[in-house]
């Protein structure tokens, strides 16, 4: 069958469950054609192809039929669209034709091959007419409001039934579908049509006598599931099929994170649990949720090999005692999918882009592919762990595409999307060759968080180009971020949102650190030796220190060089300076950092070749990951923490360095790079620009030679912040965000 449908008010209106079953019915199905035939120029039909829970249609006749284009395209149909384009005299000459009728007001939407105006019926007088017609336009006047101008001979049904005819349908294998009199050609047309409940009852009026017209009396997408059973269009079992709801778990809470609980280890063939090595805490915060018996599953990737791995153990516990109501909902995959689903491209193609480094990107359609496929399988196993209306909790960018997925198998549960790493603007965003799938996703959360609120309106910003959104809610960023002073800063934020109906909650929850880790790692039975020995080394000497994974966007680079320029132009710091600079390699399956590499270790070579004096080297590079407890001892004993990013999501290392101090009594200085998150959030920190190198190096010089009693109130406010704003509160706050949003139906 060919289903050819008005949109407001007919496909994209009715009950939840209509359209859900619709929507299914057609995507689901070989046999079915979509069209959309709508008043709407194209431009503003695009939105809802970006929607992954509407359909995307086979064709779209738009501009009140004055557009043809293919729906996965959007190229013309020809020769439909060229023997349109013949007929129309062009805007400009209609526009001034018009312009003698003051009564009349243009509208101002997006329009083709028409002109379109608001007007009382009063105003549609011969004389307007008969100056129409000398256009050799038609006048199409509906809802006692819209006037369009139209080449002549072309509306929605003739449009529609040059269409039909090219594609070679029989016309009982037609049904139109519309709910106002500005649908009614396509009725005239000789097709089966039906008129959905609620319609306007001038239409209902005009087709009461057409005996193949249908008045339903369900609105929306109901109406058209009537017509379809009515005229017998599909075989018996269409529907049935699908009407199957997805698998119900007993989950009421569904994390979803890239890295199960606790870690996998082969040992003969055997999968052993190991406790989890976590960086930074998130992982034991988001397992406090679990507690009190609370009935929950944990759904992560597990790499498993067909071949050789014994059968696939979707299911395994947790911690029995500590977690009694927790499973873990393995994901099997195999290597070659996590290689290219999170080795691959969420780094070569994603990472750069949401760094602002869109040239350093390489996007591959096979890829995003494999993207799709693995986001399904998350998708499908957390819809099947969720009870009824539970909530599941998505993590980060390798995860953008469960929502779409979620939102159609599970419609009853809350999303909720958390999005560590940095969120660009339109600029920057808009590079992905998949942004509208992208965005279209993620505008099916209930609810997505993000670090500071430049973040979310940056997403706020992509999302307006993706899709017509409203802004429902705004509020200060202030007291708790900055707003002018840095370049992430905000003054106001958007905090609630509608598209498509949909009211959807935004929120800035920057990560906190887990304090209680530091303190076991400042009470190691190694750590008093180690910090003595750094005491030792360093004695007489301003120790700056630098902690990073290595990674173009972290600034090693640029922050060696400032380094040298500082020896170079203060004389007098030579031997009396040193930096210390930790860097984490990459993965060796990550050869993008391998220039980056060989750079970074050049730098420091000239930098100590050519500063270098006996008993003194300025750069101390360790290009290896050290133990945690070993990096503590170097934050409590550093008088200078420099962080450097060019562009971070958040940055927990300088919270870290601020936490160790905190609890240390010590006057240590972050210097932070104003494009890290963190700087927005963290009052007290010395800002630089990492990308202008005269004030890399004149903040660093600033750090080093402040007085005593700035650098002792600058940490003590830091260190408030840091305290106040643990890990656990970070948690707690978003959760709580996602409770308290609307529900959506």
């Amino acid at each position: 069958m060919l289903l050819a449908t008005d949109l407001d008010g007919t496909f994209l209106g009715g009950s939840a469950e209509h359209r859900q079953t619709l929507y299914q019915l057609i995507a689901g199905s070989q046999d079915i054609q979509l069209v959309f035939v709508t008043g709407r120029g194209l431009e503003a039909v695009m939105p809802l192809l970006a929607d992954p829970l509407v359909p995307t249609p086979d064709y779209i006749i738009c501009d009140v039929g004055g557009t043809i284009v293919e729906g996965a395209s959007l190229q013309p149909v020809q020769p439909l669209q060229a023997d349109i384009d013949l007929r129309w005299p062009g805007e400009r000459a209609v526009a001034e034709a018009m312009a003698q009728f003051p009564e009349l007001e243009r509208q101002e939407v997006p329009q083709q091959r028409r002109c379109s105006y608001f007007c009382h019926q009063d105003a549609v007088t011969p004389a307007l007419i008969e100056v129409a017609r000398a256009l050799d336009c038609e006048v199409l006047y509906s809802a006692s409001r819209y006037l369009d101008l139209l080449p002549a001979g072309v509306n929605k049904g003739s449009s529609l039934r040059a269409l039909v005819a090219q594609l070679g349908v029989a016309d009982d294998q037609v049904l139109v579908a519309g709910d106002t009199l500005n649908d009614l050609a396509m009725y005239e047309a000789g097709f089966q049509g039906v008129c959905v409940g609620d319609s306007e009852p001038a239409l209902l009026a005009a087709t009461a006598d057409l005996p193949k017209t249908l008045h339903a009396s369900e609105p929306g997408c109901g109406g058209i599931l009537e017509a379809i059973v009515h005229f017998s269009l599909l075989q018996p079992g269409y529907l049935d099929a699908a009407t199957v709801s997805a698998e119900r778990g007993p989950a009421e809470l569904v994390m979803v994170y890239h890295r199960l609980p606790y870690e996998e280890h082969r040992i003969n063939g055997r999968i052993v649990q190991r406790r989890p090595k976590s960086p930074n805490g998130i992982i034991p915060t988001l397992l406090s949720f679990f507690g009190a018996g609370r009935r929950g599953s944990w759904v992560a990737w597990s790499i498993h090999d067909e071949a050789n791995d014994p059968p696939f153990e979707v299911h395994t516990t947790v911690d029995a005692k500590a977690y009694p109501g927790l499973l873990a909902a393995r994901v099997a995959l195999s290597k070659d999918e996590v290689d290219v689903f999170y080795k691959r491209f969420s780094k070569e193609a994603f990472w750069p882009t949401l760094h602002t480094f869109w040239e350093r990107a390489v996007f591959r359609e096979e890829d995003w592919q494999v993207f799709l496929a693995v986001n399904r399988k998350f998708a499908e196993r957390a819809a099947a762990e969720a009870a009824e209306g539970a909530t599941i909790w998505l993590h980060d960018y390798n995860l953008w595409m469960v929502p779409a997925v979620l939102r159609e198998l599970r419609p009853d549960v809350k999303i909720a999307f958390f999005h560590h790493t940095y969120f660009p603007s339109a600029d920057a965003f808009n590079v992905l060759p998949w942004r509208r799938e992208i965005v279209g996703s993620l505008l099916q959360c209930d609810y997505i968080g993000f670090h500071i609120p430049r973040q979310a309106e940056n997403f706020v910003d992509v999302a307006a180009g993706v899709a017509s959104l409203q802004i429902l809610e705004r509020r200060a960023c202030a007291p708790r971020y900055l707003t002018y002073g840095c370049a992430v800063g905000l003054e106001t934020m958007t905090t609630r949102i509608e598209v498509h109906g949909r009211q959807i909650g935004l929120g800035a929850h920057p990560v906190g650190l887990d304090l209680g880790r530091i303190r076991q790692s400042l009470q190691h039975p190694k750590t008093p030796g180690r910090r003595a020995a750094i005491r030792n080394e360093f004695a007489g000497k301003r120790l700056v220190l630098s902690v990073e994974r290595l990674d173009y966007t972290k600034g090693t680079l640029e922050k060696i060089r400032a380094f040298g320029d500082l020896l170079e132009r203060n004389p007098e710091m030579r031997g009396k300076v040193s930096l210390v600079v930790v860097c984490v390699p990459a993965a060796k399956e990550m050869t993008i950092y391998d220039e980056l590499q060989v750079q970074i270790e050049q730098a420091v070579g000239r930098v100590n070749g050519h500063y270098a004096e006996v008993g003194w080297s300025p750069i101390r590079f360790f290009f290896r990951p050290l133990p945690f407890e070993e990096v503590v001892a170097w934050y409590a004993e550093s008088d200078v923490m420099w962080i450097t990013p060019l562009r971070d999501g958040l940055n927990l290392v300088c919270k870290e360095y601020v936490a160790t101090q905190g609890q240390t009594g010590g006057r240590g200085v972050l210097v932070l790079s104003e494009f890290a998150g963190a700087a927005a959030e963290l009052h007290g920190a010395l800002l630089t620009n990492p990308h202008d190198p005269a004030d890399l190096r004149e903040r660093l010089r600033q750090a080093i030679e402040m007085d005593p009693v700035e650098r002792d109130s600058r940490l003590r406010g830091l260190n408030e912040i840091v305290c106040n704003n643990d890990i656990d509160r970070w948690g707690r706050e978003f959760l709580d965000a996602v409770a308290a949003v609307p529900g959506n139906s």
